[in-house]
């Protein structure tokens, strides 16, 4: 089964048991989901699992960023909801990676590239990037990014 398959099978599901957080949030991402397919293939052809993983972390993004606008504007009920959204969508999205798993892959990047200064982080980070990618765990890029500064030294 797809991932927009399980999706749209989850969001009837919690039509079905009236859960309306969840119906919102499943709502919206299948709404993403079909935008991206609409945009990508024309109304016929499917997204994989790798576009629509793609999508659901863009979603992701969107509600830690409102969350963090909400509490700066202080508005905790609104920066809960986004946060109940986020726990929703994670759900779908494979496991992140740890900090240990990003210091080795940032380690093993810096030493390929023969990165040595904040100049070659561009280098390292693409190293570092793929390396994640190719473990099948995501990273978020502002994680990896500051662990390659730190490990640059810049």
């Amino acid at each position: 089964m797809t991932l927009v398959e399980r999706i749209t099978q989850d969001l009837t599901a919690a039509m079905k048991a009236q859960d309306a957080a969840r119906t919102s949030t499943l709502r919206m991402a299948k709404a993403a989901l079909m935008n991206k397919q609409i945009e990508k293939h024309g109304a016929h052809g499917a997204l994989d699992d790798a576009e629509a993983l793609k999508v659901l972390q863009g979603l992701v993004k969107q509600r830690e960023d409102s969350a963090e606008q909400y509490e700066k504007g202080a508005r905790p009920e609104l920066a809960a909801k986004e946060r109940a959204e986020i726990v929703v969508l994670k759900a779908y999205l494979p496991a992140e990676v740890t900090d240990e798993e990003i210091a080795a892959a940032v380690e093993r990047a810096v030493a390929e590239t023969g990165a040595a200064s904040p100049k070659d982080m561009g280098k390292a980070m693409k190293a570092a990037l793929a390396a994640l990618a190719a473990s099948g765990k995501t990273a978020d890029g502002k994680r990896v990014s500051d662990a390659v500064r730190k490990k640059l030294g810049g």
